[in-house]
């Protein structure tokens, strides 16, 4: 059983080392995302330099590799393997080896693992992440209150699962890779630094990569 976590745990975190923002910013002729914005391949970054449909593919291929890595977890190891894969994506995406390390903050990798513990779940934390970030205009800050929701959400809608504490403890450990990724985006909000979505400039952002990619290939 053992060896077979431990494969569930590799697989999972070399699933989460695929570069979605990456891949998806080169498509749109940016070589390395990394090297603009926060510096981070993550669905935020690509939404603020690419638009609105590089950051949905990102988000959409990310979510889906946590959520493969759990798919393949479950059938090696049951639950065990299911949330060692989804944590060790998680990890993959955070600090990716083949990418020097440096990755993304994986919320949008947390929801592929959440989607595979509990779909509604996944939804109900969905819509507080969307609720909050159209109130407050911080993906930062609605990030941390999603993943601050995680591990209590978790108490109420799994607490009749027969290895409960296992699915706790990974809502936790999730939550608290979380919060390192988002360490810079708290020192800027409590310095009053971070900077808000501008959906105006973000719109313009779109219209001008589309426009581009229309003269690209017409």
């Amino acid at each position: 059983m053992v060896w077979k976590i431990t494969l569930s745990a590799v697989l999972g975190y070399l699933l989460g080392c695929i570069p979605t923002g990456v891949l998806v910013a080169r498509i749109y002729g940016v070589r390395d995302i990394r090297t603009l914005g926060s510096g981070n391949s993550g669905t935020t970054n690509v939404l603020r330099n690419l638009g609105w449909l590089p950051s949905v593919l990102t988000l959409v291929g990310d979510c889906l590799k946590g959520y493969a890595a759990c798919l393949i977890g479950r059938q090696l190891g049951g639950d065990a393997g299911m949330l060692a894969g989804g944590l060790c994506a998680i990890l993959g995406h955070d600090f990716p080896v083949f990418m020097g390390f440096k990755g993304g903050k994986g919320i949008a990798t947390s929801l592929g693992l959440i989607i595979a513990i509990n779909p509604w779940l996944a939804l109900a934390l969905l819509a507080v992440q969307i609720v909050a970030v159209a109130l407050t205009r911080y993906m930062s800050v609605a990030s941390l209150i999603t993943t601050v929701a995680f591990p209590i959400l978790v108490c109420f809608t799994e607490r009749s699962r027969e290895n409960f504490p296992l699915f706790l403890g990974a809502a936790c450990i999730a939550s608290v890779l979380s919060l390192f990724g988002h360490r810079g985006n708290i020192q800027r909000l409590i310095r009053g630094e971070e900077n808000r979505l501008d959906f105006v400039k973000i719109g313009k952002v779109s219209e001008k990569v589309m426009a581009k990619m229309r003269n690209k290939n017409p």
